[in-house]
């Protein structure tokens, strides 16, 4: 009988325990299908973002708008710099120094002392001379007086004379050999370079002295024969140097060669510069001649331009009919009347007001849809 109601509690045990599987497994089943929910939600969501994001083929762009402004066209060269009056000062006697006068850097006039070499031999000979010669002209004048009186000779009297003017030679002989001796600056300009010092011992035609006139710098540039016709004597220069920085320097055309040269087809024309400008001998710069100048002209920036061989085009901006309407751009082929180096003035294609891309236009195509970016400037 005690078997018989545990084989019966057995088999209700087991009923229970089946029962209380079926509703863990039904929890179970409920989180989990809230889980797959949710997540099946957030892979929507980001599905349709990623679709609007791929729907939208526009092109990104940066726009400007078109202004009014100066211009003026250039012809560009590029050339060094040189002094037209520039010297080296070279001894012209052999002697010690014994003093230094000037120093690099100093401005010095024509015929100034820049130094002073041992003297005290040339002016021996030059008093010594001058002693002579003194003692012969009274000679001669009373050699003059008695010639006058017939009382000596002709020959005697110009034995007197020849005395004289060989005396009067040596003289000048004697002065140039002391003059030697005070080195002078043969132009105006500034000391560039000094080569002695103060004991040494130089030699006939030893470099001493470097002199540049600084108000004589001039850019030599040549220009193609078919521009001669908008160059003139006077006219205004611009000039670039990356040395004191890019700001613009001012010349002007001080000379036009009279010939045009067979072999390349190009003219000489010396740029003047004036002094104080940071521009030295020897530095490398960019000549602008300014040939022309359009006081209001229509300015389309220089980064907006589209190269196609010899071609040159623009993007302008479109809109549609309705103001949310996608933005559009039209490929218009310009020709530049006056350039110079930030903008070009087109012949009337582009008008102010007029809204044209000026970065990632590379790879546009005409009728494009665009989003602008940035700020307009």
């Amino acid at each position: 009988m005690l078997n018989g109601w545990l084989r019966l509690m057995g088999g209700s045990a087991l009923i229970l325990l089946l029962v209380a599987g079926l509703g863990a497994g039904c929890a179970a089943g409920r989180s989990d299908g809230g889980s797959a929910e949710e997540d099946s939600a957030e892979r929507n969501e980001g599905s349709d973002t990623d679709a609007e994001e791929e729907d939208d083929d526009r092109v990104p762009v940066e726009v400007v708008e078109i202004g009014r402004g100066r211009i003026a066209e250039v012809l560009r060269f590029s050339t060094n710099l040189e002094a037209e009056s520039e010297v080296q000062v070279f001894s012209q006697a052999a002697r010690l120094v014994t003093r230094l006068l000037v120093e690099e850097g100093d401005d010095v006039r024509k015929g100034q002392v820049l130094l002073q070499l041992e003297d005290e031999q040339q002016r021996t000979q030059q008093a010594r001379v001058e002693s002579q010669l003194a003692k012969a002209r009274r000679e001669y004048d009373r050699q003059e007086r008695l010639f006058a009186q017939q009382l000596i000779s002709e020959q005697v009297f110009n034995e007197a004379t020849y005395e004289l003017e060989q005396l009067e030679l040596a003289l000048a002989d004697a002065r140039r050999e002391l003059s030697y001796t005070a080195v002078r600056a043969p132009i105006s300009g500034t000391v560039t370079q000094r080569l002695v010092n103060v004991g040494d011992q130089i030699t006939i035609n030893q470099h001493l002295f470097d002199i540049v006139d600084f108000d004589s710098i001039v850019a030599r540039v040549y220009v193609p024969e078919k521009a001669l016709p908008r160059l003139a004597k006077g006219q205004r220069a611009n000039l670039f140097a990356d040395a004191p920085g890019e700001d613009r320097r001012e010349g002007e055309v001080d000379r036009i060669a009279p010939v045009v040269d067979s072999r390349t087809g190009t003219v000489k024309v010396t740029v003047r510069i004036p002094r104080n400008q940071e521009l030295l001998p020897g530095m490398y710069v960019s000549v602008e001649l300014v040939t022309a100048v359009h006081e209001d002209a229509v300015l389309v920036p220089k980064k907006a331009l589209v190269y196609d061989d010899e071609q040159v085009f623009v993007f302008r901006l479109e809109a549609g009919a309705q103001e949310d309407a996608e933005w559009t751009v039209e490929r218009l082929l310009i020709e530049p009347l006056l350039e110079d180096r930030e903008f070009i003035e087109p012949a009337g294609q582009i008008g102010v007001g007029d809204r044209i891309v000026v970065a990632g236009q590379a790879g546009l195509k005409d009728e494009a849809s665009v989003r602008i970016v940035g700020d307009e400037a």
